[in-house]
């Protein structure tokens, strides 16, 4: 078993405190967006030996692939580790974005590559050539907005906004009365996907129509029976003024977590993160298509090649406990599942739901990590990385602890 050591990125959406309050040690003064705690060649942890000898994780792994991940892990992923965890803490809203199938990404990648893009390209939709589903467990209150609502809701809150417009005797935007007439159509799919074209291929008459929607909200116009939704609006446009996302927030389901509840996302789940810290966990992948609130590249024609048109349900994972008492979060995807464990001072082991690799990272207290091979210790804000070789591995709390401890451990959904 390896401590690790993993990579901070400094978003400009991050919070400056929440990572590092979390871990118990010092903010370095900037935005903390996400912490990267896996092996994807862009940002891997670093694998300390026990000799003190420091490695990148992607290349101890590549070392012997089947003594790191497993008989298991290697046949159903390859010669990787097949997910990456990440400590999120978003002050302002993350980009509107979704995520490509896996036969999407390899498609595109080998496309990309083919046309010469280099890897860090600005306008590459595709950084390599796997998916991304992905989960969020929230650490705290956790907004975002998470696939399309139904389009008769969506058609209720653009006909109030029209109809407060009115009130206000300021002209009703083309965009506000073309959106109800799209949302209006008998097919839902095809209805939410003309509204969503529209907004995204509007340009300056959708930014004019997010203007008049401000104007009238900020000077007291009703917002119930849509308090919530228009809130969160006025909250997006603040951080990203006039972007069409402002609008296509509003197809969207609002969801709000309480710690401990946990959402998942599929491919093509059209979302955005809006605030909140919370453990993500996902592919190893760091394939994004963007549909706005964001500065950076948005390839309309691929987005809506990606974009799932359909009215979905907030699609929750629900903690599933075991008879040693952590909890799992298991999304329907074979890549990943997450576990919570809470120790008290007296705790017995638990023994860690392990199916190939594993990762480990403690947010209260510390833990020791303890296989017939080997044992470790990780205090609060460390890291471990376990190989498939290490199983069974027990968790237990330091001998004369007074405090609780608690740690996430990341593993693949094989041994669902």
């Amino acid at each position: 078993m390896y401590q690790i050591e993993n990579v901070l990125r400094p978003y400009v959406w991050g919070s400056t405190t929440a990572i590092a309050d979390l871990l118990g040690r010092p903010a370095s003064g900037g935005p903390e967006a996400e912490l990267w705690i896996g092996a994807h060649p862009d940002s891997p942890s670093t694998a300390i030996h026990p000799n003190g000898v420091t490695q990148s994780l992607d290349e101890l792994i590549a070392s012997n692939p089947l003594h790191h991940l497993g008989a298991e892990s290697l046949a159903e992923f390859g010669p990787r580790l097949p997910f990456l965890t990440k400590v999120l803490a978003a002050e302002q809203p993350l980009s509107l974005q979704v995520h490509p199938s896996l036969e999407q990404a390899r498609e595109g990648f080998a496309r990309e590559n083919a046309a010469g893009l280099p890897a860090d390209a600005a306008e590459r939709n595709y950084r390599d050539d796997n998916h991304k589903p992905e989960m969020i467990f929230a650490l705290t209150p956790f907004r975002a907005l998470c696939g399309f609502r139904s389009a008769a809701a969506a058609k209720s809150i653009f006909e109030h906004l029209a109809t407060i417009l009115d009130s206000a005797a300021m002209n009703v935007p083309d965009t506000i009365t073309g959106v109800i007439a799209d949302l209006g159509q008998p097919d839902e799919s095809a209805a939410l996907r003309a509204a969503f074209t529209r907004l995204i291929e509007g340009g300056r008459t959708v930014s004019g129509a997010v203007v008049a929607v401000e104007s009238v909200l900020r000077a007291g116009a009703p917002r119930e029976p849509h308090q919530e939704a228009l809130t969160t609006l006025l909250d997006i446009n603040g951080a990203f003024p006039g972007d069409p996302g402002v609008l296509i927030s509003l197809l969207l389901n609002l969801v709000s977590l309480e710690p401990g509840q946990a959402i998942y996302l599929p491919a093509g789940n059209i979302h955005a993160y809006i605030r909140g810290l919370g453990i993500e966990v996902m592919a190893s992948s760091d394939n994004v298509l963007r549909g706005g609130l964001t500065p950076k590249h948005v390839d309309v024609a691929e987005l809506l090649k990606t974009v799932r048109f359909e009215s979905l349900g907030v699609p929750r994972v629900l903690a599933e406990g075991t008879e040693f008492g952590q909890e799992l979060y298991c999304p329907p995807f074979k890549e990943f599942q997450l576990q919570r464990i809470e120790l008290g001072p007296d705790a017995a082991p638990v023994p860690l739901a392990q199916t190939g690799p594993a990762v480990v990272v403690v947010v209260a207290g510390t833990v020791v990590l303890d296989s017939p091979k080997s044992d470790l210790r990780v205090q609060r804000g460390g890291a471990a990385f376990i190989p498939e070789i290490e199983n069974p591995v027990n968790v237990h709390p330091v001998q004369g602890a007074t405090g609780t401890s608690v740690a996430f451990a990341v593993t693949t959904g094989l041994g669902k």
